[in-house]
């Protein structure tokens, strides 16, 4: 699982890293005004099918009956399932991405309702969501050939495909922006290119790896049928984090002019760790998770829970307090040049800090439900998760006056906390989760070494950025301040036991003696021939 864990998590830090290319570029030309609203509202749609299958209800739905059917009936019997699932995925989407473009002005209306009042953003955000919205199709077709590839264990391909995105968003703002109206015109073509361009990636490499896809007629058969009532709930099981966001821009977009900007930039930084850490453990652990249920192992699925959650936290704690505590320096070295300026830095932190709260949350669900998923349980995370949806359109509600731009990132946050909550509780009543003595002990641990990081960094932030405020020195005053806390947190983290380094070393002895056998077994029938 860590190996796969490491793999998902590298290709995903890469295309971050790209994605804060873009981003930054993004707020250099158009900062936090009415381009950037209605292009962010005309990304969220696609971007929100993005995550919710190919991060969360189509993975949760199509990897267990996936590796199955791989595993019982080999791979003929997978193939056939995965072909069929193509096709019936193909047909709908096709026709849900007909209608979105013959009704956007309707689905505008429900999505960015503040944005009525102002007829120029309304008519600009429906002319740009148009454009982009062909990546649904494209997209959730990628998931489906990234789970064929997840079941097979082969996460490289998968990963890499996200970086796709990045590179031909920024190719696209560079190069087509002179021959298109605006930067954001340029931008939703490079999402519907980036689309075209990642399938095609994800179909070689399944080709490549022994499962050339050949698509049939769509036909609803009897295992299409039960794939489709899993996945369902799942879109709100799995995606309860992105239905909230969504629910964040309905709200945003009846704030002030920029809310939604202010809102995107605050949470691209902390999908950094969120997409890194809990996107890489949650892929990693559905097809291990599936495996051991199905074959009775209990005790190994509850261990694996365990190390699941002790992986995810000991990143993702550290991470939170982090970005609590630098939020105003990250945003100023990451943005605050050319037209996002020092009121979007301000207001974008202040959102920022108020979604890192939730961070350790939001990663834990993506922990947690696939130990429902991998049971084929969509339900339960699907009664969790509405109620989730709910507590944070109220809280939404509540903060949305006196909080502003803070409200919907602090209700997301709050829900976020109250749904792996209610997910930890039921599987520990189930028995399919039980704290064990290393995890309790180790969390204690993480936690002390991320209070000593953070008093590190409370003292360090302001006089590395009083000292450098402007130019491109301040790239350097930041990587100071990443490599001191990374260093305060590993020392303290080492002092009080979250991690042991001889666990490390019996890891990393037993992947070498498995290459050392492999390459001997390799040998031996070598010399046979």
């Amino acid at each position: 699982m860590l190996r796969g864990i490491l793999t998902v998590g590298g290709w995903t830090l890469i295309s971050r890293i790209l994605g804060f290319a873009r981003d930054m570029l993004i707020a250099a030309l158009i900062g936090t005004g009415p381009i950037a609203d209605a292009f962010f509202v005309a990304l969220k749609l696609p971007n929100l099918f993005r995550r919710l299958f190919g991060e969360g209800a189509f993975n949760a739905a199509f990897i267990p009956a996936f590796s199955g059917l791989l595993h019982t009936e080999g791979i003929g019997a997978a193939k056939q399932f995965a072909q069929e699932a193509f096709a019936v995925m193909a047909f709908w989407l096709g026709i849900m991405t007909i209608l979105g473009e013959i009704f956007m002005p309707e689905l505008m209306i429900v999505l960015a309702p503040g944005f009525a009042d102002d007829p120029g953003k309304f008519a600009l955000a429906v002319s740009l969501s148009r454009i982009t919205f062909p990546y649904l199709v494209l997209i959730c077709l990628a998931a489906l050939v990234s789970g064929v590839l997840n079941g097979l264990e082969k996460f490289t391909a998968a990963s890499a495909s996200y970086v796709l995105f990045n590179i031909v968003s920024i190719a696209c703002m560079i190069w087509m922006t002179p021959y298109v109206p605006t930067v954001g015109h340029a931008l939703a073509w490079g999402v519907t290119i980036s689309g075209v361009a990642q399938l095609g990636l994800l179909m070689l490499a399944v080709r490549r790896g022994g499962m050339a896809l050949k698509i049939p007629r769509p036909r609803m058969t009897p295992q299409m049928r039960l794939l489709m009532r899993r996945m369902a709930p799942g879109l709100v099981g799995a995606g309860v984090t992105q239905l909230n966001l969504t629910v964040d821009v309905i709200i945003a977009s009846l704030l002030p002019p920029g809310t939604v900007s202010v809102l995107y930039f605050a949470d691209r930084v902390q999908q950094l760790p969120l997409g890194v850490i809990g996107t890489a453990v949650g892929t990693a652990l559905l097809p291990m998770l599936s495996r051991q249920v199905r074959a009775g192992e209990a005790a190994s699925s509850v261990g694996t829970l365990n190390r699941a959650i002790e992986y995810g936290l000991f990143l993702t704690l550290p991470a939170a307090l982090a970005l609590i505590v630098c939020a105003q320096p990250i945003m100023f070295v990451l943005f605050g040049r050319g037209a996002f300026d020092l009121e979007s830095v301000r207001l974008s932190s202040q959102s920022l800090e108020a979604y890192a709260l939730g961070l350790p949350a939001f990663v834990l669900v993506k922990v947690l439900a696939p130990a429902f998923f991998a049971r084929g349980d969509t339900g339960m995370p699907v009664k969790i998760g509405v109620g989730s949806v709910a507590l944070n359109l109220v809280l939404n509600l509540i903060f949305m006056m006196p909080l502003a731009h803070i409200g919907p990132a602090l209700a997301t946050s709050l829900a976020a906390i109250c749904n792996v909550s209610g997910l930890a509780f039921v599987l520990r009543r189930r028995g399919h989760f039980v704290a064990d003595q290393q995890l309790r002990r180790r969390c204690l641990g993480m936690l002390g070494a991320a209070v000593a990081m953070a008093l590190v960094l409370w003292g360090l932030r302001d006089l590395l950025f009083q000292t450098l405020p402007h130019g491109w020195l301040r790239f350097g005053s930041l990587t100071g301040l990443v490599g001191a806390g990374m260093l305060t947190y590993g020392l303290a983290a080492s002092l009080f036991g979250a991690y042991d380094l001889r666990d490390i070393g019996r890891m990393m002895s037993r992947r070498r003696l498995r290459r050392e056998g492999g390459s001997a077994i390799s040998s031996a029938r070598t010399t046979e021939t």
